[in-house]
């Protein structure tokens, strides 16, 4: 025990103690190599991040130039187109376009077979103003044509 502890004086390390102290300071003497060897290749990885972020960053910095050229080139024609693209959405929203493909499917069986008959018949006229052309007429010589 102390003998002046209680009087706010500071304490005196024994022997043991001081051991203990220079021990543990040892200690962490070695491990400073490793630790220095640690720290180093953290601080090489992390140099190693931070260029391949910058040339990330220079990478995207140029492609946005690019896509920031090629948005420039369009806008122009895309604005123009939209009164155009107005006008036919209003076009397509009329009731009356729904419409249109049932009129079309009618039409086409309607008249399909319309000029289905009109073929043949144009057909069979051909084939007798053919017969009629190479027959000789009444009094007329068959010339051969």
């Amino acid at each position: 025990m102390d003998p002046f502890r209680g009087l706010g004086l500071p304490r005196i390390p024994g022997f043991g103690e001081l051991l203990t102290l220079l021990q543990t300071q040892t200690e962490a003497l070695a491990q400073l190599p490793r630790t220095l060897s640690d720290l180093n290749g953290a601080v090489r990885q992390l140099t190693e991040a931070v260029t391949s972020a910058r040339e990330t960053i220079t990478s995207a910095q140029r492609m946005a130039e690019r896509l920031e050229s090629l948005v420039d080139e369009l806008e122009e024609p895309v604005r123009a187109l939209k009164p155009g693209l107005e006008r036919v959405g209003r076009v397509l929203d009329d009731p009356a376009v729904d419409t249109v493909p049932e009129t079309l499917r009618r039409i086409h069986d309607d008249l399909m077979p319309l000029i289905h008959g009109l073929r043949q018949a144009q057909t069979r006229v051909g084939s007798v103003t053919g017969l009629l052309r190479r027959r000789p007429r009444d009094g007329e010589e068959d010339d051969g044509w």
